[in-house]
């Protein structure tokens, strides 16, 4: 499908490969709080919705290894509550920081070693 206005491809998923895919869509799940579109155990695929973004976590024996070239990036209204679900999970997490752009971030990796950046904008008061 493409975007009627513009008359470009859109993005429909990002997939990850994994080898312990039922315990990487259970981080997504719990830990980020992702919401399971659909989630076909025989096939090893599962669909999680983040917005208006989807990501896809596929079942491989040999997924390849994790790249430091790409991020996964979460914008989240405060990263209090993923900092603290991320200590519970025992991620792994690089302090947050504040960026020149104005906002806040936090690094961290899932299961997989796949990195994943939260960030959030300074609240209005």
């Amino acid at each position: 499908m493409t975007d009627p206005v513009h008359d470009q491809p859109m993005l429909f998923c990002v997939e990850l490969r994994s080898s312990r895919w039922a315990e990487l869509v259970e981080w997504y799940r719990t830990v980020l709080g992702l919401r399971v579109l659909l989630r076909v155990i025989d096939d090893g695929y599962a669909l999680l919705e983040s917005g208006n973004t989807r990501l896809a976590i596929l079942s491989r024996e040999a997924p390849g290894d994790s790249s430091s070239r790409w991020s996964l990036g979460f914008e989240v209204a405060d990263l209090e509550p993923y900092r603290k679900r991320l200590a519970v999970a025992g991620a792994e997490i690089i302090p947050p920081k504040e960026h020149h752009e104005g906002f806040n971030e936090l690094v961290t990796h899932d299961p997989d070693g796949n990195r994943l950046r939260l960030f959030a904008w300074p609240r209005q008061i």
